[in-house]
């Protein structure tokens, strides 16, 4: 079976140990960028990588559900560019 390690570096080129945030992690993460919000993180393949995050927001109110996802994306923006979360689906909600 492989495994995320399996696939690190460039090219395929292992690069050792790979960090990787925990649901836990992300959740907390959201819950400080949107103080008032709901939020459900779910680990979608048990690796820490591949994760759907579901989120309402009064911060959302008003903006389009692109400009809510990117606002969203941006608070992982680190973690997509190193591959520490190497997906992530968003499912957004404006709570009034």
């Amino acid at each position: 079976m492989l495994h995320p390690d399996d696939f690190g570096g460039q090219n395929g080129a292992s690069s050792g140990t790979r960090k990787f945030m925990s649901p836990e992690q992300m959740e907390q993460r959201l819950r400080q960028a949107y103080p008032d919000a709901d939020v459900v993180v779910i680990d979608l393949t048990g690796t820490q990588d591949h994760y759907e995050v579901r989120i309402a927001s009064g911060q959302f109110a008003g903006q389009s559900r692109i400009a809510q996802h990117k606002a969203v994306m941006k608070v992982f923006d680190d973690e997509l560019k190193t591959g520490e979360v190497h997906a992530l689906t968003i499912k957004t909600l404006s709570k009034a």
